[in-house]
């Protein structure tokens, strides 16, 4: 069973930044994966960005490229999503997830089925 906990949301303005935590207890290894998803009232979720805890090797959603990243410590106990140019469609809820890192490769971010644990979210609110 592993625990995830999410900080950092918050309001801000449009064009402002924020940066969310995620940590992980419980049987957590390194090797794994964690990956943020966003969900939006009345929509499904959205995967953001994922990292391996192995490899360091991150992938980031089209939709935030150039203006998220996800980064790791503490062994991979520890992810981060570093948000900049916010605009009002980053707001969401957003979620920490973890899944298995088998072969050096994440779960798809267009399958939150594939990912094992949740974190309970925090809400991000950009205001125009």
């Amino acid at each position: 069973q592993v625990n995830l906990v999410e900080s950092g949301g918050g309001s801000v303005p449009a064009g402002g930044s924020l940066r969310l935590s995620c940590e992980a207890s419980g049987y957590v290894y390194t090797g794994g994966c964690m990956a943020w998803f966003r969900q939006r009232p009345g929509q499904g979720r959205e995967g953001v960005a994922s990292i391996h805890t192995g490899t360091d090797g991150a992938v980031i959603a089209a939709s935030v490229k150039g203006r998220f990243t996800i980064s790791q410590a503490n062994a991979g106990n520890t992810a981060f999503l570093q948000m900049s140019g916010l605009t009002s469609d980053d707001t969401a809820m957003y979620y920490c997830t973890r899944g298995s890192g088998a072969g050096g490769y994440c779960p798809s971010l267009e399958k939150p089925i594939d990912w094992a644990y949740w974190g309970q979210g925090t809400q991000v609110t950009v205001s125009s």
